[in-house]
């Protein structure tokens, strides 16, 4: 009987959570009909745009077909990888949503409740599944209370239902990737954990915040045998799973200097001033340490200097 009312709860949450994740699709977004940049739902329209008219090794290159300065991609391979896919899908629903040159700032009701749906479906796909199978993988650990209470905070937490169902943002597949991870690590499926953090990492870069922790963990726990050479390779094998992440979503960059180096730099603000409005709390933090003023400067030099070098 206990266990049904669980189930029945669980249950209960998340429908709650789909529902108000609806509820809030509904409503407007900010930058809506306000030109020219009109908003983070034009930044990720604008990338299936270009991701599904260009080639890869264009997707981070400042060309005629792709203005930079115009919500220029400045997410990892995996966002790219994605937004090429949802591109892919608007464009046979209605050519006209990536229309190469001729689509900025489309709008229309049609392609809202395309766009708005393309959320949901990675709430229902990854973050709300990798909630509930972390939250399982916790049994051993806490008790049933806690695993309700703790499940119940991230499938209703308001933040991420506003940026990403509100605002407009992705952010519940990077976290749900993140999340999944975690759980792997409970499960001592370490190889597991180290891969799909790799892919967390390479959809947004905003989980180098979870990076040194993971690093730590994984280190140490890659030494908890006895045997020396049992360490090692697991050690290895961990180090090889993590390289292969990266070189497989890395491909299109990698064969490219030039292509790598400007794909490099639009992940890292410093070309772009550390102070910038999206990133600035965390330079500007830093900066009291550090003053990253005199980095940019030396970072102007020294790109300078490597393209000279090129030429």
């Amino acid at each position: 009987m206990r266990y049904n009312f669980e189930n029945i709860l669980i249950f209960t949450v998340l429908c709650v959570g789909i529902g108000i994740r609806g509820i809030v699709s509904l409503n407007s977004y900010s930058g809506a009909s306000n030109p020219p940049m009109f908003g983070d739902y034009e930044a990720q329209r604008h990338w299936q745009e270009i991701t599904y008219n260009l080639p890869a090794d264009q997707w981070y290159l400042n060309t005629t077909d792709n203005d930079l300065l115009y919500w220029g991609i400045d997410y990892p391979p995996l966002t790219a990888y994605h937004s090429f896919l949802v591109g892919t899908i608007a464009n046979r629903i209605n050519s006209s949503y990536v229309r190469l040159l001729q689509s900025r700032g489309f709008e229309s009701v049609e392609h809202k409740s395309f766009m708005r749906f393309t959320v949901l479906v990675a709430d229902l796909f990854i973050y709300i599944p990798a909630s509930v199978i972390v939250m399982i993988s916790l049994k051993a650990y806490t008790s049933t209370e806690n695993i309700l209470t703790s499940l119940t905070i991230l499938v209703l937490y308001p933040g991420q239902i506003l940026i990403d169902n509100g605002h407009f943002q992705y952010n519940n597949i990077s976290l749900g990737l993140f999340i999944l991870s975690v759980a792997c690590i409970l499960k001592d499926r370490h190889n597991w954990a180290s891969f799909v953090f790799s892919l967390s990492l390479n959809y947004k870069h905003m989980e180098l915040y979870h990076a040194l922790p993971f690093f730590v963990y994984l280190l140490k726990s890659s030494f908890s045998e006895k045997s020396l050479l049992k360490n090692i390779f697991n050690l290895i094998q961990i180090g090889l799973i993590t390289l292969a992440t990266f070189l497989l979503l890395w491909i299109p960059w990698i064969s490219s200097l030039n292509s790598l180096v400007a794909t490099a730099l639009r992940l890292f603000p410093f070309n772009r001033g550390v102070f910038e409005d999206k990133v600035a709390n965390v330079w500007c933090s830093l900066n009291a340490i550090y003053k990253f003023k005199f980095m940019k400067n030396l970072y102007y030099w020294r790109q300078f200097q490597f393209v000279s070098f090129l030429k």
